[in-house]
């Protein structure tokens, strides 16, 4: 009888160990699941990663769709921030170790200094400035509405506080809805515009072509020297067939894209050639194109 008692005894402990063991795997599966799912369901409609205005703005100056400039910016991003998730970049500042100031935003814009006598910085803080409703929008305005010292020594804009403190001013704009309509128009008039209408005058309407030139315009200056868009683009031949120029146009920014500081070898080969291998790819639209852009920003940044 004491015997029996302890067979099942036995048995009921093993049942309970089971069940203990059964929840313990339980409870790790979905702590180790919810990241995964988050993940797979975070910004199902690229759509989402725009305002609707700054969506219409886009479309009607572009020709280009929410999910086509959704994976312009991951092509972008990757090379300028090792990261798809562009959209966490709107607050992002961080001073320059080669004399150009500060850099800010989801396209780069600097501040300026001896090496960067033309920065985009100004007409971005302007542009905030008009956003939030000034009559006669400048950068001093935009600086007092978010509390920065600073003003501007010729085209150069000058910052009085900390590097600390003028870069948590800019954190904390991630946010704010006017300082990202500010970003996009800035963006727009000062790298997309000019690249949008390059490719409009020899005829070339799709995504990748855009997107190839708005990267070389913010990485190496839209109009100016041989190496800006403009001059990359004197060098790439008349062709009217749109892969056969653009295999050009890579093939030139390929030989120039590592220097003057422009990318740190070999990024820079490796930021071209995300944008070849699409056209390669046939990829063309950039349109349900998530596992070929994954695949093409999958290098290493060095």
């Amino acid at each position: 009888m004491f015997e029996t008692k302890r067979i099942l005894g036995s048995k009921k402990l093993k049942f309970s160990l089971l069940v203990v063991l059964s929840f313990i795997i339980s409870i790790s599966c979905s702590l180790f699941s919810s990241p995964l799912q988050t993940k797979s369901f975070a910004a199902t409609n690229p759509n989402d990663n725009f305002s609707p205005a700054t969506l219409q703005f886009l479309q009607s100056k572009t020709g280009l769709d929410g999910e086509q400039w959704n994976n312009i910016m991951k092509l972008v991003n990757k090379p300028e921030q090792d990261d798809l998730n562009w959209t966490k970049y709107y607050g992002y500042c961080e001073k320059l170790p080669d004399k150009r100031g500060f850099t800010i935003g989801i396209f780069g814009a600097t501040t300026g200094g001896a090496n960067d006598t033309g920065p985009d910085g100004p007409a971005l803080f302007i542009e905030y400035d008009r956003v939030k409703g000034a009559t006669n929008p400048s950068v001093s305005g935009a600086l007092k509405r978010i509390g920065v010292n600073g003003s501007m020594s010729g085209s150069i804009l000058v910052i009085k506080d900390s590097d600390s403190t003028f870069i948590k001013k800019i954190n904390a704009l991630q946010n704010d809805p006017a300082w990202r309509e500010a970003m996009w128009k800035t963006f727009y008039n000062v790298y997309i515009k000019y690249s949008v209408e390059q490719a409009n005058k020899r005829g070339f309407k799709t995504a990748l072509t855009i997107g190839s030139f708005v990267d070389a315009a913010l990485n190496h200056g839209a109009t100016g020297d041989a190496n800006s868009l403009q001059g990359l683009l004197s060098k790439s031949g008349s062709s009217t067939d749109e892969k056969t120029f653009m295999t050009n146009f890579y093939a030139k920014r390929t030989l120039i894209v590592d220097t003057n500081d422009y990318n740190e070898p070999p990024n820079g080969k490796n930021r071209v050639k995300q944008w070849s291998t699409l056209l390669s790819q046939g990829e063309t639209d950039l349109k349900n194109a998530d596992a070929a852009i994954v695949k093409v920003t999958s290098w290493e940044m060095k």
